[in-house]
């Protein structure tokens, strides 16, 4: 393992290869967990100076993030400095796949089905440090056959200039469209925003709360701070797993990594004040709950349930009513609902941002294998059933046309 020391700067592990300098810049590589949690402080403030609006590129929830699903990937976080100060990372893990049934060597965003979003950090505007990033990961490109990009907002600049970057080294590049996730931005005033939504949908919900005052008075209660953190975690498990989430095995308790992501990430996050353990009571009985976080004004609902025994009360309609009218008091910016569309969500806002998954292809000869199965033999035959059967299919996201037709999975 290299150890390269900076004036004035920790001691970092890095990959033991030569670091490129692109443009005044220099670029190493972190390979070693314990680097990787030394980073924290300058790694929190590129994130600020990029401007990102959510917690998801945060220090915090990376550590977490790698700490509870990073078994079987080793760490690959290419990190572009201009003199002392960090301008760029690509928060990246390297892992032995399977795509198409061919086994590869991918590079990756640290992401997965609980990342609602993902990206690499950007903190300088202009072209430098992408072409930093890619000149540090082109040079090892021998070493690994596909870079996945999963869960770029739409709006972000990563996709753009990797997909040029790569075409300028004769790479091929193929995209997925993944999530529509729905958002809601905070006009005006609760009474305001409500009164416009349709009269049929506004009587339901107060229909719904109708129904749970005959039980008792129904309340938002929001749990914020680590002394009530563990004992509202064992609620929001349990009403998160109610109904078909356990039974299908996508609930946190269904599997212990999992359990354990939520947990600690809100121990920290409740450290630093983003923490909203959300849940509707009825005569103080906790029967719908959204793990929610609020960071830069935006309140966050990242996993929800309710008790399916008041399922005819509609009760996360009703948390979801309570959360939102308190997210206008409090004077904050947006709600955003992150995953999938889904019905419900666009019951409130029909506002959506889009993410995308690039997949750049090095040169080898994996690579080149993989490519033309991926985006253009699999699509074909997808087509073809789908012609056969005369229906669509819906197992799979749209794809787009980036560069070759994908094809149409996200994993395979």
């Amino acid at each position: 393992m290299q150890v390269t020391v900076a004036a004035g700067a920790a001691v970092r592990d890095v990959a033991p290869l030569a670091q490129p300098v692109v443009d005044a810049c220099s670029v190493e590589i972190v390979t070693d967990a314990s680097a990787f949690e030394r980073l924290e402080p300058e790694w929190n403030d590129a994130v600020d100076r990029a401007g990102v609006a959510h917690p998801f590129l945060r220090h915090e929830w990376l550590r977490t993030w790698w700490e509870c699903f990073g078994e079987g990937r080793q760490l690959h976080i290419v990190i572009v400095r201009a003199g002392a100060r960090i301008i760029a990372i690509a928060p990246l893990v390297s892992e032995a796949v399977s795509l198409c049934g061919i086994p590869v060597r991918q590079l990756r965003l640290m992401f997965n089905d609980h990342s609602p979003r993902a990206d690499v950090i950007v903190a300088e505007p202009g072209e430098r440090p992408y072409r930093a990033l890619w000149k540090a990961l082109a040079g090892t490109r021998d070493r690994w056959d596909v870079l996945l990009l999963g869960q770029l907002p739409r709006e972000s600049h990563t996709r753009a200039m990797f997909t040029r970057l790569a075409g300028e080294h004769g790479q091929a590049t193929g995209t997925w469209q993944s999530s529509d996730s729905p958002y809601l931005e905070l006009a005006g005033t609760w009474d305001s925003y409500f009164g416009s939504l349709p009269g049929k949908f506004r009587s339901n919900v107060r229909n719904r709360i109708s129904r749970l005052q005959r039980q008792g008075p129904p309340a938002l209660e929001s749990v914020e701070t680590q002394p009530g953190v563990e004992g509202a975690l064992a609620d929001v498990f349990r009403l998160e797993a109610s109904g078909w989430k356990l039974r299908e095995g996508t609930a946190i308790l269904s599997r212990p990594e999992v359990q354990r992501f939520y947990t600690l990430f809100a121990q920290r996050a409740a450290a630093r004040g983003w923490l909203r353990l959300q849940f509707l009571t009825v005569g103080g009985q906790r029967i719908a709950t959204s793990f929610s976080l609020v960071y830069g004004r935006r309140l966050f609902l990242c996993k929800t349930g309710y008790d399916p025994a008041f399922d005819t009360c509609s009760p996360f309609k009703v948390l979801t009513s309570f959360a939102t009218e308190q997210a206008y008091q409090q004077g904050l910016a947006e709600v955003d609902f992150l995953g999938d569309t889904e019905p419900w969500k666009l019951e409130w806002t029909s506002a959506v941002r889009s993410h995308d998954w690039l997949y750049v292809f090095s040169n080898t000869a994996r690579a080149r294998l993989v490519y033309p199965l991926k985006f253009r033999v699999i699509p074909t035959l997808h087509r073809a059933l789908s012609t056969q059967h005369a229906a669509p299919s819906t197992e799979h996201p749209a794809p787009s046309t980036q560069h070759p037709a994908p094809s149409a999975q996200h994993r395979d």
